[in-house]
């Protein structure tokens, strides 16, 4: 049997013929990344992702998800994995649950300082890391996104000057073995609890503190809830910036170099924000009523590095590896 289009049907399927041949390749082809963060949309990391999606062509389209709106904390690594999620910042202790021999950029008193950090990334000894990182986890890494120094905040008078004064305090730290032992290597007894929570742990008494960069501390507000800040600058604190190896191996050339230099660029931005926000936060901290006091931090150094050296974690370190990061 023959069917027959009347001269009306014939000229409407011209027309929408004529629609799909005008529409760029591109637009059908657009690549759209999803991304996910435990920080909150008044981050400057938030602004730093704003950065990162203003620098993409048209080819791409960027999804901000923040404050872990949809995914929580510690499972957007495996959310990448998974393929239910194309960018994530991702701790560098829940990479490390999966490849220990990556615990070694966790670990106290590493890098000194943002800029020792950086060179270390764009290192040969960096990029050893990061293509051990795609192989066995298959994640592309685009970065280390810069959020301050660590320090321990209290809300007990609690006066720490060495390690041994930590004893029995309920220190907060994420979850995860890494993140236990930070906690640990400061002499404190590290507690488990969601980022979100935390406010409401000290507030209550349920921690006794927490430890974080000073520019998280103004974001989430914890410094209502606390007493001092211990000046332990026992951690150099950054995050990942990282895509799905499966959707960078599937971008053009050219997509790829877009990708990286808006990730640069932006990363470099944030980094000096964050820079400028921690010398200015000391003085809007005491105006709070809060207290800080700098420790014996070459005491805390010695104790947390003698914990990293004899425990499980140092034996999965690529042989050589700290000599050529303190050789930066």
């Amino acid at each position: 049997m023959t069917f027959r289009l009347g001269r009306r049907a014939l000229l409407s399927l011209a027309v929408a013929t004529s629609v799909m041949a005008a529409v760029p390749a591109t637009a059908q082809d657009t690549v759209e990344l999803n991304f996910s963060a435990v920080f909150s949309a008044n981050d400057i990391r938030a602004e730093m992702m704003n950065k990162f999606s203003e620098a993409l062509t048209d080819e791409f389209t960027f999804n901000g998800y923040y404050g872990a709106t949809l995914f929580a904390q510690g499972t957007e690594l495996v959310a990448i994995q998974r393929g239910n999620l194309e960018m994530g910042n991702i701790a560098p202790q829940d990479v490390s649950n999966q490849l220990p021999a990556f615990s070694i950029l966790t670990s106290a008193y590493l890098f000194r300082d943002a800029d020792h950090l950086r060179t270390f990334f764009n290192s040969e000894p960096g990029e050893e890391m990061k293509a051990m990182v795609e192989d066995e986890l298959g994640i592309k890494i685009l970065g280390p996104t810069y959020f301050g120094t660590r320090q321990v905040g209290l809300r007990i008078d609690k006066e720490i000057n060495r390690p041994e004064d930590m004893a029995g305090v309920k220190l907060r730290m994420p979850g995860g073995e890494a993140w236990q032992f930070l906690g640990e290597a400061l002499g404190a007894n590290p507690t488990p609890m969601a980022y979100a929570e935390v406010y409401t742990g000290l507030a209550t008494g349920a921690i006794d503190g927490q430890d974080n960069p000073l520019p998280n501390v103004q974001n989430m507000k914890f410094y209502e809830v606390e007493t001092q800040t211990v000046l332990t600058s026992h951690l150099v604190g950054y995050d990942l910036l990282v895509m799905s190896k499966e959707v960078w191996d599937g971008l053009s050339d050219e997509q790829k170099a877009t990708v990286q230099s808006a990730a640069d660029e932006a990363i470099a931005w944030s980094t000096e924000q964050h820079l400028a926000q921690e010398a200015e936060l000391v003085a809007f901290f005491e105006s709070e009523g809060m207290t800080f006091h700098t420790p014996d931090v070459d005491a805390f150094r010695a104790y947390a590095q003698d914990k990293y050296l004899n425990s499980d974690l140092s034996k999965d370190w690529p042989e050589g590896m700290l000599d050529k990061i303190n050789g930066l």
